[in-house]
């Protein structure tokens, strides 16, 4: 029998309420108060998100991002910092208990989830590997050498949240402008190597391809790739509706999470 999981569809938010539903979600299903989720979404206004253990003076350009309107926000996941244009990206997450994965190891844990990912650029006429990553980068899916979609990870009470982006579009100006790159002299120095690095599916298919038609890849991918089926696109709970108002406005909007907050100390 196949496994029915809970979809819940292509949404729009701010940067703090994205992490929120994130949140609030993993908190759900820790609960057991809702099955295994994948969420999908945009980010309105672009942003930039930093790790969990992150300082944020040392990854971005803050003073840019305050100066073009484009919003700073921690993640309760690791990784580093990750620019997210509104236009330029889908977002996903899923929140799955590890049982459910049948491993506990991190890698083998990003790797399967990632196989949502690599379904989606079979479907899509691209071809996609996984890299697990080393010291300084978390796990990530490459094209030819070039990365086009990158993940991070929270494990709590057995259970897993991982979000991810997925590249439509990039403009490598506008993401230096606002991430930090301590050895870079100016902006072109950066540009110089991410072009050789980064790539997105604009690139991959050299034609523009309409953000309903990837999300619908991603569906068919992820539904493949896991064996589940999706039988309609669902909202948030009550509960989790209520849970994350209430980290947004106490948590992920504070200057006390997003620039205070100690590096490496371990709190939720």
């Amino acid at each position: 029998m196949v496994e029915e999981w809970r979809i819940i569809g292509l949404d729009v938010k701010d940067a703090f309420m994205n992490m929120a539903i994130d949140e609030a979600i993993l908190t759900a299903r820790i609960k057991k108060l809702v099955p295994n989720t994948l969420r999908f979404y945009l980010w309105k206004l672009s942003a930039v998100s930093i790790g969990r253990f992150q300082n944020v003076f040392k990854e971005i350009h803050v003073e840019n991002c305050q100066r073009h309107g484009v919003d700073i926000v921690r993640r309760i996941t690791g990784g580093g910092a990750v620019y997210h244009d509104f236009k330029g990206e889908i977002t996903y997450s899923v929140i799955i208990k590890e049982e459910d994965l049948e491993t506990k190891d991190v890698i083998t844990s990003y790797n399967t989830i990632c196989n949502g990912l690599i379904e989606t650029t079979k479907i899509l006429g691209i071809n996609a590997n996984f890299q697990p990553g080393d010291q300084r980068n978390c796990p990530n899916l490459i094209i030819d050498g070039k990365k086009i979609s990158g993940s991070s990870q929270r494990h709590k009470n057995g259970v897993i949240l991982q979000h991810d982006t997925f590249l439509i579009d990039i403009d490598l100006v506008k993401m230096f402008t606002f991430l930090r790159v301590p050895w870079a002299k100016t902006i072109t120095d950066v540009i110089c190597i991410a072009r050789e690095r980064i790539t997105s599916i604009k690139q991959e298919l050299t034609l523009n391809i309409e953000v309903e038609k990837i999300y619908h890849a991603l569906i068919e991918g992820f539904q493949k790739a896991f064996n589940v089926k999706f039988p309609k696109e669902e909202i948030l709970t009550v509960y989790e509706q209520k849970l994350a108002e209430k980290l947004k406005d106490e948590k992920y909007s504070t200057r006390k999470w997003i620039f205070e907050r100690l590096v490496g100390k371990k709190t939720s």
